[in-house]
C-alpha cells in the first residue's frame, strides 16, 4: 500500500467516524422531550398537570408545582384522593401522601392521617420543617394542625363504635362484598432547569382496616425521584407495589439505559414471574427520565395517564394493553 493510499483511507475512516458520531448526537437530541414536563396517573391527573404547569410558568418551584397540582385533585371531589375518597372499614377517611425533591434527595410523607384537606401539604411540611421523613396517624394530624393546615372535624369515637358493630356482624356472617378499589394520583415534574420532583396522594383502598397504609406514602414504592436519572410513580393495589419496591426499581432500570415505558414494563414482567398466574396484580406506573422522555404501563386495562407540556396536555391510554402475557 502506498503512503498516499494509506492516508486517503485513514482520512475516510475519520470522516466516517465523525459522521456516525454526529448522527448519534442528533438522534440523542431528537429523543429529548419538551420541558417543563408533567406526567401523572389517570385521566383525572390532567387537571393537576395543568395546574402544575401554570405554577411553573409563573416562576414557581418544582415543589410548588407538585404540591399545588395535587391540591386540585385533593379538592375536586375525587372518589379516591382527598377527603372525598373512600372510607376505611370504620367509616373514616384516612389519607396517605408523600413528596420528594430531586436536587437534595429530601422527602416527606404522612400516612393514615385524618381530617386534613391537603395531605400533600402535610407531607411537604414534614420534609421541610422536621428532621423526619414520615409521620403517621394522630401524630401526623397533630403536626398538620400545628402547621395551620386546613382541616375538618372528625368524630373517630362514634365511627369506631359503628365499626365494632359492623365487625361483629361480619364475624357472625362473613361479608360477600369485595373491597372497593381505588386510584392514586402520582404526579411527576421535570422542570425547565432539568430538576425533578414528585408527589403522591390517595385515600387508599376502600374498606381497608383502620391503620392500613398502602404504597403511596412509601418512598421507593409509590414514588421515587433520583435527580440524576428520573422519577416514577405508582397506582393500583398498594400491597403488590410495596412488595417489589416498584418505583425504585423502575428508576434503577432507567439508570441502566432503559426508556421509561420499557422500565415500567420490565418491573411488571418481573412481578408476574413471581406472582401466581391469574392473580389480579393491579399495578400501574408512570415514569419520566432526565432527558424529558416519558412512559407508562399497567396491568389494568382501564389505566390511563396524563402528559402535559406547554405545547399540549393529553390523556393517553395504557400502552401495555396486549403486551403483557403470563
Amino acid at each position: 500500500m502506498t503512503r498516499r493510499k494509506f492516508l486517503n483511507q485513514a482520512a475516510l475512516g475519520v470522516l466516517a467516524a465523525s459522521t456516525a458520531t454526529a448522527g448519534r448526537g442528533a438522534e440523542a437530541n431528537a429523543e429529548k422531550g419538551e420541558l417543563p414536563l408533567i406526567v401523572s396517573t389517570w385521566g383525572f391527573g390532567k387537571a393537576s398537570n395543568d395546574a402544575a404547569l401554570k405554577v411553573l410558568l409563573q416562576n414557581g418551584s418544582i415543589l410548588d408545582a407538585v404540591e399545588q397540582g395535587i391540591w386540585v385533585t385533593e379538592s375536586n371531589g375525587n372518589g379516591s384522593v382527598g377527603l372525598s375518597g373512600g372510607a376505611n372499614a370504620a367509616g373514616v377517611v384516612q389519607l396517605d401522601a408523600c413528596i420528594m425533591n430531586g436536587p437534595d434527595h429530601k422527602a416527606g410523607s404522612v400516612a393514615a392521617i385524618e381530617g386534613i384537606k391537603h395531605p400533600i401539604s402535610a407531607a411537604r411540611r414534614v420534609m421541610e420543617k422536621t428532621r423526619h421523613v414520615m409521620l403517621v396517624g394522630e401524630g401526623a394530624r397533630m403536626f398538620a394542625l400545628e402547621e395551620g393546615l386546613e382541616s375538618v372535624e372528625i368524630n373517630s369515637r362514634e365511627r369506631n363504635e359503628l365499626w365494632q358493630k359492623k365487625r361483629a356482624a361480619q364475624r357472625a356472617k362473613p361479608a360477600q362484598k369485595k373491597p372497593e378499589g381505588h386510584d392514586t394520583l402520582a404526579l411527576l415534574v421535570l422542570g425547565a432547569d432539568g430538576n425533578l420532583a414528585g408527589g403522591c396522594s390517595t385515600s387508599g383502598l376502600g374498606g381497608k382496616l383502620p391503620g392500613r397504609v398502602g404504597d403511596s406514602p412509601i418512598l421507593g414504592s409509590g414514588l421515587y425521584v433520583d435527580n440524576d436519572v428520573g422519577a416514577a410513580g405508582a397506582t393500583g393495589l398498594g400491597e403488590n407495589v410495596m412488595r417489589y419496591c416498584a418505583s425504585f426499581m423502575i428508576v434503577e432500570f432507567m439508570r441502566q439505559g432503559m426508556l421509561p415505558e420499557e422500565a415500567c414494563l420490565q418491573v411488571i414482567r418481573r412481578t408476574m414471574r413471581t406472582e401466581p398466574k391469574g392473580a389480579n396484580l393491579s399495578i400501574n406506573f408512570v415514569a419520566l427520565d432526565k432527558h424529558g422522555r416519558y412512559g407508562a404501563a399497567g396491568t389494568d386495562r382501564g389505566f390511563s395517564y396524563s402528559v402535559t407540556t406547554q405545547a399540549s396536555s393529553r390523556v393517553l391510554p395504557n400502552p401495555a394493553t396486549g403486551k403483557l402475557e403470563r
